[in-house]
């Protein structure tokens, strides 16, 4: 009697920047999943950030890929589209809205010279409605698909055979590695930045006074 195939190493990616309001939707997806469930070890949760290049050994271990990430599709802000296979990288740089999207596009190609591209990959984006707010956080209609956007990639996960255990309570922001520091938490982050009153969140008012002037 033959062994049991073994699990598909699989990564659950989210790559954006937390600092540029719904930019950061992918890296909140993959937080909010590791505060909510517990996988084997053929499974890793990371936070991409915008790393670019430097993910590609990462992309090259996995035989499943998702990425969680904000993309503008040219559609209503809040919507979630699903990419799969081929498609992947052309949507990821279709409309690029900042350098991380061009860098993943490397990380892609390099993993396909060197013959290490996943089998199957499938791209969660959602398409964002707020870009310029500097320190800002995740818009109403953006943060209310991070869990949509969990399913999805549980539904399409689901017939490889990758398990999701869920948490009886979720466990404390920053409690793993690879994933943002506490600081960075979406609670935590919400509660102590700064309010716009003290802090410009479309650049330092004491140089866009000085642009006035001159």
């Amino acid at each position: 009697m033959s062994a049991p195939a073994a699990p598909p190493r699989t990564l659950l990616l989210g790559i954006g920047n937390l600092l540029w309001a719904d930019e950061g939707f992918g890296v909140r997806v993959v937080e909010h999943i590791a505060r909510h469930y517990r996988f084997g070890p053929e499974v890793r949760l990371l936070d991409g950030g915008t790393q670019g290049i430097y993910l590609v050994d990462q992309v090259r271990w996995a035989e499943l890929l998702v990425i969680f990430d904000a993309v503008d599709y040219g559609l209503a802000p809040g919507t979630l589209k699903l990419v799969e296979g081929e498609a992947v990288p052309r949507f990821l740089g279709a409309r690029k809205m900042s350098l991380h999207q061009t860098g993943f596009q490397e990380v892609l190609a390099l993993a396909a010279l060197l013959g290490d591209l996943p089998e199957r990959m499938l791209l969660v984006g959602v398409q964002p409605a707020e870009l310029e707010d500097f320190g800002g956080s995740l818009t109403p209609g953006v943060r209310a698909m991070i869990e949509p956007a969990v399913a999805a990639a549980r539904d399409w996960l689901a017939p490889h055979g990758v398990e999701w255990t869920a948490l009886a309570q979720p466990s404390e922001p920053g409690a793993l590695a690879d994933l943002p520091h506490g600081a960075l938490a979406l609670g935590r982050y919400e509660q102590e930045r700064p309010s716009v009153e003290q802090a410009c969140r479309s650049g330092d008012a004491r140089v866009l006074e000085r642009l006035r002037e001159d």
